[in-house]
C-alpha cells in the first residue's frame, strides 16, 4: 500500500474547510475528498491512504494504523474488490456486502461521519463518482486480558472485571443480564477525545425520568476531552462541593448487574475500567458483594463491623483530644494517670501531637501507593513502625496517641468503597481542631453538622439519607442488616418503583426430614 501525495489543488469546486465539515455532504470527486481528508489529517504519518482502481473506476481506502486490522483489509476487502469488474453505482452498498465477507459495512454520506468513523478504527472506502464513503467494520487494537480487578478484591464471588474496551464491558454485562430489556444507550462526550459513553438500564426497572436526566446532564457536558470516568463524575453529582461521592464506582461486572437489577442506570465509558451508577445513597457505600454471597447472618456482621468502625475512624483522635486537653475526669484514675505519664515528656499539645501523627499517618499510606507495588506495603509498614517508635523514644509523640492513630487508620481500611474512605480521611482533620478548641463540644457540634449536611445531599434528587428519612420496609432490610435473600422479596422503594416484585413471595427453607 502506498502514502497518497499531497495535492496542491483539484478541478471543480474546492473541498470544504476543515471547520466547515460538520454536516457537509461528500463530494462526488474522488480527488475533492481525498484532498479534504489529506489535509484533515496533515502531519499524522499514523493516516494510510492507499489508492487503488475497481474496474475502470478510482477508489481509495483511509484507515489509521494500529486501529484497523490490515490482515483482513488485505485478504477480505482490498483482495475481493480487485477482483470487481462491473459497478452499479446507484446499489453500490448491496454489490458491496456481497462482495465482502464482511457483517458490518455502513454508508455515510458526511465528512463528519467520514472523520468519526476514521478515528473509530473502521477504514474508510472512497469510490470516484459517488457522493457516499462506506465504513468496514474491522477494527483491531491493543486491549489488556480480562483480569480480577486490583482494587474490588473478594473472597468468594466472580473473577471477572472490566478493562479499558467499552465493548468488552458491556459484554461482560450481557453475558450476566441476557434479558432483551437490558439497554445500552450510545452518546459522545469531549471535543477532541468524542469517548464513548453509555447509559445502561433495564427498561421497566429504571425510571425513565432517571434516564433522561442523566442524559441531559452528559449532553450539557462541554469540554476537550474526557481521559477517565472521574471526569463524567464531576460534571454530574448533584452537590460538587461536597466531600461525599454521590456516584459510585466499580470495575466488577456483577456489583453493576446487581445495581441494574435494582432500577438503577450504570454509566459505562470507553478508556476505563470503572463504571458510574446511579442513584446511590449514604449506605450503598458500605455495601460490599460478598454481603450477597455469603450468608446472612456473616453479612449482617461484617455490615455491622463497619458502621461500628466508621465512627471509630471519624471520631477517634478527636475524641482523644478533647477528652485528654478539657474532660480527664471522664476517664478511669488509673487510665488518666497512665496517659499523663506517658504524655509527660511531649513537648506538644494533644491538638498539635494528633494532627502531626494523622499528617504522617496519611503520608506513609500514600506513599505506599505510589511506590511500586513490591515495595509499597514494606514501605508503609515498616516506615510507620519504625517512625513511631522513634518518636515515642525520643519523648516527640506518646504511645497512647501511636495507638489511637494505628487503631483509627485500620477502621478506615475497614470501608468497602476507596471514595468514601477519601472523605473519611479528609474531615478527620476539621473534627480534630473543632476537638482541640472546644473539647467534646466541639465534637457533638461537627457530628450535627455532618448530620444536616447528609440530610440535604441528594443523588439524581434521591435523598442521600435514604431509606432512613423515609423508613420504608423494604429498603431497611438492606441497610444496617442484611435479610435473607429468600425474604428480600421487593425491590428498593426509591429506584425500582416500575416493577417493585423482585421475586416471587419463597417459603423459607425447610430442612428435608427424610422418609422411613
Amino acid at each position: 500500500m502506498r502514502r497518497l501525495p499531497q495535492e496542491k489543488g483539484t478541478k471543480g469546486k474546492e473541498a470544504p474547510e476543515k471547520s466547515q465539515s460538520v454536516n457537509v455532504s461528500l463530494s462526488n470527486s474522488l480527488d475533492e475528498n481525498v484532498l479534504f481528508f489529506s489535509s484533515l489529517y496533515k502531519d499524522s504519518s499514523d493516516v494510510v491512504f492507499h489508492s487503488f482502481a475497481i474496474g475502470n473506476k478510482k477508489a481509495a481506502v483511509v484507515y489509521i494504523e494500529g486501529l484497523s486490522d490490515l490482515q483482513k483489509l488485505d485478504e477480505l476487502v482490498l483482495e475481493n474488490l480487485l477482483k470487481m469488474t462491473e459497478i452499479i453505482e446507484k446499489d453500490f452498498i448491496h454489490s458491496l456486502k456481497n462482495t465482502i465477507p464482511i457483517s458490518n459495512i455502513k454508508k455515510i454520506d458526511t465528512y463528519s461521519a467520514c472523520s468519526d468513523a476514521i478515528a473509530n478504527g473502521n477504514p474508510l472506502l472512497l469510490l470516484d463518482g459517488l457522493k457516499e464513503a462506506y465504513s468496514l467494520g474491522i477494527v483491531k487494537y491493543e486491549k489488556r486480558s480480562i483480569e480480577e480487578p486490583s482494587a474490588e478484591k473478594g473472597i468468594r464471588g466472580p473473577r471477572e472485571g472490566f478493562t479499558e474496551s467499552i465493548g468488552v464491558n458491556t459484554s461482560l454485562v450481557r453475558r450476566i443480564i441476557k434479558d432483551p430489556s437490558l439497554k445500552m444507550k450510545p452518546l459522545y462526550v469531549g471535543k477532541y477525545t468524542k469517548t464513548k459513553v453509555v447509559i445502561s438500564y433495564i427498561e421497566g426497572l429504571a425510571d425513565q425520568n432517571l434516564i433522561q436526566e442523566m442524559e441531559n446532564r452528559l449532553n450539557r457536558i462541554d469540554i476537550d476531552g474526557v481521559l477517565e470516568s472521574g471526569y463524567i463524575e464531576q460534571f454530574i453529582e448533584d452537590h460538587p462541593f461536597s466531600p461525599f461521592p454521590q456516584v459510585l464506582y466499580t470495575e466488577r461486572p456483577d456489583v453493576v448487574s446487581a445495581n441494574l437489577l435494582e432500577g438503577r442506570a450504570v454509566l459505562m465509558i470507553d478508556g476505563t475500567p470503572f463504571s458510574l451508577i446511579a442513584p446511590i445513597s449514604f449506605f450503598s457505600l458500605f455495601q460490599s458483594q460478598e454481603d450477597y454471597y455469603e450468608r446472612f447472618w456473616i453479612g449482617t456482621f461484617i455490615r455491622i463491623i463497619r458502621f461500628i468502625f466508621l465512627g471509630v475512624a471519624i471520631f477517634l483522635p478527636s475524641i482523644y483530644v478533647a477528652i485528654t486537653s478539657f474532660h480527664q475526669e471522664m476517664l478511669p484514675i488509673n487510665l488518666m494517670l497512665s496517659i499523663a505519664s506517658a504524655r509527660e515528656g511531649v513537648p506538644f499539645p494533644a491538638i498539635v501531637e494528633a494532627f502531626l501523627m494523622e499528617l504522617a499517618f496519611e503520608a506513609l499510606r500514600e506513599a505506599g501507593l505510589r511506590l511500586p507495588k513490591q515495595i509499597g506495603s514494606a514501605v508503609s509498614i515498616v516506615g510507620a513502625l519504625v517512625i513511631g517508635q522513634a518518636a515515642v523514644q525520643a519523648g516527640i509523640f506518646s504511645a497512647p496517641m501511636i495507638i489511637v492513630v494505628s487503631i483509627t487508620g485500620i477502621a478506615s481500611f475497614l470501608v468497602p468503597r476507596y471514595s468514601i474512605g477519601l472523605s473519611i480521611r479528609l474531615l478527620r482533620f476539621p473534627i480534630i481542631i473543632l476537638a482541640g478548641l472546644l473539647g467534646l463540644i466541639g465534637v457533638m457540634l461537627a457530628l450535627i453538622v455532618l448530620i444536616i449536611h447528609l440530610s440535604t445531599l441528594r443523588s439524581f434528587d434521591i435523598p442521600y439519607l435514604s431509606p432512613i428519612n423515609t423508613l420504608h420496609k423494604n429498603p431497611m432490610q438492606d441497610t444496617f442488616v442484611r435479610f435473607p435473600l429468600w425474604k428480600m422479596n421487593f425491590r428498593p422503594h426509591l429506584t425500582g418503583n416500575i416493577d417493585s416484585v423482585r421475586q416471587g413471595k419463597t417459603i423459607e427453607p425447610q430442612p428435608d426430614k427424610g422418609g422411613d
